[in-house]
């Protein structure tokens, strides 16, 4: 069975894992970490965000640090983010807790990124059935805490790409399942690549306007 057929059939797609998640760390820092990336300008806008890319790649940093804290404190569980200190180097920058060494390079921030990716692969791996995460887009399990940090890593990793000349396309095989997992409401027919960036507001599907604004649902389901 081809990518393609299994995410035509959601009834077949399993669940999102800290392997999915291991992987997407993988290939989005060898992605960032490279030699095409070295030589980019790192200060350029990040496909259509206002971010530059150096800013886009700590907040995708961040956000998996934030995923692993989140799911940390048990006792008592987690009604509200876990009150770390944001700061913004400027209005209108990404808030973070999450910064890099700028005289460290883009190897220095791809050893961030993948830093931080690492946090939330073990917290995912080590987390109980019923360990939770808030979020505002539904407090969610440990599977859902590897979705949303692949649904970072892959959607960020084509804003990156496009900012830095580089070329990216997310796996289908995990992107099918994180689809099935975060977005119940998404098409099954399409490619799950296309459909990822459709969902986040980033690209077309035939026939299907795209969305002006969007959301995971990360809660648990029934």
């Amino acid at each position: 069975m081809t990518d393609h057929e299994h995410a035509e059939h959601p009834g077949a797609v399993g669940p999102v894992t800290a392997d999915d998640l291991a992987e997407g760390v993988r290939l989005v820092v060898a992605l960032l970490g490279g030699p095409a990336a070295a030589a980019a300008d790192w200060d350029r806008p990040a496909g259509t965000l206002e971010w530059s890319c150096w800013e886009t790649a700590e907040h995708l940093a961040d956000d998996l640090f934030a995923y692993a804290a989140q799911l940390g404190p048990q006792s008592p569980p987690a009604e509200d983010s876990v009150p770390f200190v944001y700061r913004r180097e400027a209005p209108g920058k990404p808030a973070s807790v999450v910064f890099a060494q700028r005289e460290a390079g883009p190897r220095g921030l791809a050893q961030v990124l993948e830093a931080c990716g690492a946090l939330l692969v073990a917290m995912v791996r080590t987390a109980r059935p019923q360990d939770r995460a808030f979020h505002g887009f539904g407090t969610a399990d440990a599977e859902g805490c590897a979705a949303m940090g692949l649904v970072e890593l892959f959607v960020h990793a084509r804003d990156l790409a496009l900012g830095l000349g580089l070329e990216w396309t997310a796996p289908a095989g995990i992107t099918a399942r994180v689809l099935h997992r975060l977005f119940p409401g998404a098409p099954t027919g399409t490619d799950p690549w296309p459909t990822l960036l459709w969902a986040t507001g980033r690209g077309d599907l035939p026939g299907l306007e795209r969305p002006t604004e969007w959301r995971w649902y990360s809660a648990p389901r029934d």
